[in-house]
Formats: structure tokens, C-alpha cells, sequence
């Protein structure tokens, strides 16, 4: 069985995820204020790396936990809706990929099992 990482297309495909994902946040005025001090040259290759990770292909990713990395946005008021936000853009990305519905529920289920982390709770 292939991994969501090969179904995807790879790194070349996160890759580009990646990049139109960010974009997609940094113009959305829900959340794109989290990102003000974010260097986002590093903060795109942590992502990568992570999801390339989580999707089950080759483990680089060398950033800290979701708690810990989401923790100063807590205390800036991070919540289920800032949250909802970033899975709404990540989906968008993967349908303007090409992306097929199981594999962007099977996405989307991987950051739902993250929340609680990530919303410090």
C-alpha cells in the first residue's frame, strides 16, 4: 500500500502544497496575523518537512512539538476558528492541486488529530 505521501506526488508535490498553502494563509485576515513575525522562508521548510513526516514519507523534521510550537499563538488568542481557518486553506490548496477527495479527508483528518495539541488543551 502506498503511503498519502507517494499518493500526493512526493516531495515535488509538498513542495508546491507548501508554498500555495502559504500564500493562501498569509492573505487570509482571519489568521494571516499570527504570521506578522514569522520568518516564513524557515517557517515553509518546517512545514515541509512536518508534513512530508506526518504523510508518511522520509522523517527530517527536527521542529518541536505542536503544543510547544503553537504556544506564544495561544497567548494570542489562537482558537477552534483560526484552526478551522488553516484546514480550510490546506483543503483548498490540495483541490487547486488536483487532489482527490479521500486523500484530502485523509489530510484533514491528520490535522484534526493535532487540535487539541496545537490549541494547547
Amino acid at each position: 500500500m502506498t503511503t498519502l505521501y507517494e499518493q500526493l506526488g512526493g516531495a515535488p508535490a509538498v513542495d508546491a502544497a507548501v508554498d500555495i498553502f502559504y500564500r493562501k494563509v498569509l492573505a487570509d485576515e482571519r489568521i494571516e496575523r499570527f504570521f506578522d513575525a514569522v520568518d516564513m522562508q524557515a517557517q515553509a521548510a518546517k512545514q515541509k518537512a512536518f508534513l512530508t513526516m506526518v504523510f508518511g514519507g522520509p522523517n527530517h523534521y527536527t521542529g518541536v512539538d505542536m503544543r510547544r510550537a503553537h504556544a506564544r499563538l495561544v497567548t494570542q488568542g489562537l482558537n477552534d476558528s483560526h484552526f478551522d481557518a488553516v484546514v480550510e486553506n490546506l483543503a483548498a490548496t490540495l483541490r487547486e492541486l488536483g487532489v482527490g477527495d479521500a486523500q484530502i479527508a485523509e489530510v484533514a483528518r491528520i490535522a484534526e488529530s493535532v487540535r487539541g495539541d496545537v490549541l494547547g488543551r
